[in-house]
């Protein structure tokens, strides 16, 4: 079920009603909130909701046998075995064609013909988000930074929470489960702020990022048929898209989780105004580089060591962060090319330098980070390896060619997005200065604002495309 749809339209408002009708009932709510979150998920193939049952009864009883097990071996063959379920559910899903595909490519090449045998199947929504979590659950276990839950309505909440279950935030059971497994009560300030932020979300959604997504298609599509100008302007509102299209969803799915009386973790911290690479992947995506950072850098040594070592931890996150995005070698070379671009900061222990907000004064830095960013979502957009390096070779022999029409509507809309994003950066999410300071005040003026990015959503909403994370 898309959030932007007619059906969640309809969905929300009934589970919402329904929630806090039951509220002097933990147990019939945590209930209530996991049928929801089938039904939800259900509504795309209900076939896969197996996957999810199947990844909530392996590691709930994972994680009660690993709070008893007192054997180092018992407790390493236990953990052994989560990740195998749940690596091996992405292994099958996601990448057992890539792996099939080219090792037959390597074989054919030395002489070695073979019939592989494909698999034909769908990839399920949100398997990569939901196998993570569920892998830290059991990680945090065995290390004893977490006891396991003996609730497992609450457990199975936890992982199938329908706000964040298909594209993040990958939360923590240290964080979501707590919630979901004690009382709650409505809170009317918490509530009125997550429909802030799921509007801010919708209006980046629907009325940029989808407006983008066909200019990005055209100009992607025929990388030889338009002028370098165009190219480049292809390649800027990419990152427009990408952004717009998994904050928002991110901004809608915390939003309407603060309805449920829940707090998720920020997802985004405006991150195309960092002023370096590292920065950036402070700000973007956080739940999935905090995960690298502490279930595979950390435990690899991190940044201690030789420096043999930091190159080697650095290339390690880097590459399975870009291969988690999808079983393709442009995500990998993405990967790659961050690696080599935060390096150097890592080297030179430049890394941590740019920790407080970013001022006015910071704008070339800022256009710079901007600007290789854009570069590597080149890699990330593209077909192909040899799609991203002809669609680049485009751009600096100087094409002429097509132009690219593009309604003085959108850029308006885009300058919108990036002045909201510069006022609220300070903030956990852009709509939110509006109740600080003389904003907080002015009634009349919030109401503006609301009303002016509701209207601007219901005018746009009609294509309700899918969010492009929802691949990953």
């Amino acid at each position: 079920m898309l959030f932007n749809s007619l059906s969640f339209a309809v969905f929300l408002p009934i589970v919402f009603a329904i929630y806090w009708a039951l509220r002097n009932s933990l147990r019939y709510q945590n209930i209530m909130l996991l049928l929801a979150s089938y039904f939800f998920y259900g509504w795309w193939d209900v076939r896969f909701l197996g996957l999810i049952v199947a990844s909530t009864v392996v590691d709930y009883l994972l994680g009660q046998h690993l709070a008893t097990a007192t054997k180092v071996s018992k407790r390493k063959l236990l953990l052994t075995a989560s990740m195998l379920f749940n690596l091996g559910l992405l292994g099958v899903f996601k990448y057992y064609n890539f792996f099939i595909g080219n090792f037959t490519e390597i074989a054919n090449s030395i002489g070695f013909h073979t019939n592989p045998i494909l698999l034909k199947i769908a990839l399920p929504v949100g398997i990569s988000f939901y196998t993570f979590q569920t892998m830290s659950y059991t990680i945090d276990i065995y290390r004893k930074q977490l006891e396991p839950t003996k609730d497992f309505i609450a457990f199975a909440a936890f992982v199938g929470y329908f706000p964040q279950l298909v594209a993040g935030p990958i939360e923590r059971a240290s964080n979501l489960l707590p919630q979901i497994s004690t009382n709650r009560s409505f809170n009317y300030q918490k509530a009125v702020d997550g429909m802030r932020q799921a509007l801010w979300g919708f209006f980046k959604k629907v009325v940029i990022a989808d407006a983008v997504a066909p200019l990005v298609d055209q100009v992607f599509s025929d990388p030889n048929g338009f002028s370098s100008i165009a190219l480049i302007t292809g390649a800027l509102l990419f990152s427009v898209q990408i952004y717009c299209d998994f904050s928002g969803y991110s901004d809608i799915a915390i939003g309407v989780s603060k309805l449920f009386g829940i707090d998720l973790m920020q997802n985004f911290k405006t991150p195309y105004f960092s002023r370096d690479i590292a920065e950036f992947w402070r700000r973007w995506h956080i739940s999935l580089s905090t995960w690298f950072r502490d279930y595979l850098y950390i435990p690899l040594g991190g940044s201690r060591g030789s420096t043999a070592f930091k190159v080697r931890n650095t290339f390690a996150i880097f590459l399975v962060s870009g291969f988690w995005h999808g079983a393709n070698w442009t995500f990998i070379i993405w990967g790659l090319i961050n690696a080599l671009l935060f390096l150097p900061l890592l080297l030179a222990k430049r890394n941590r330098s740019n920790l407080n907000d970013p001022k006015i004064r910071d704008l070339h830095r800022i256009l710079l980070t901007f600007s290789i960013t854009t570069i590597a979502w080149i890699f990330f957009r593209a077909e192909s390896l040899s799609h991203a390096i002809d669609y680049i070779q485009n751009i600096t022999q100087l094409n002429t060619g097509k132009a690219l029409s593009i309604k003085p509507s959108l850029m308006v809309y885009i300058a919108l997005l990036f002045s909201g994003d510069w006022i609220g950066r300070k903030h956990d999410f852009a709509l939110n200065f509006l109740s600080k300071g003389v904003l907080a005040k002015s009634f009349l003026l919030r109401l503006i604002v609301y009303l002016s990015l509701a209207y601007l959503i219901l005018l746009y909403i009609g294509g309700q495309q899918s969010f492009i994370y929802f691949q990953f």
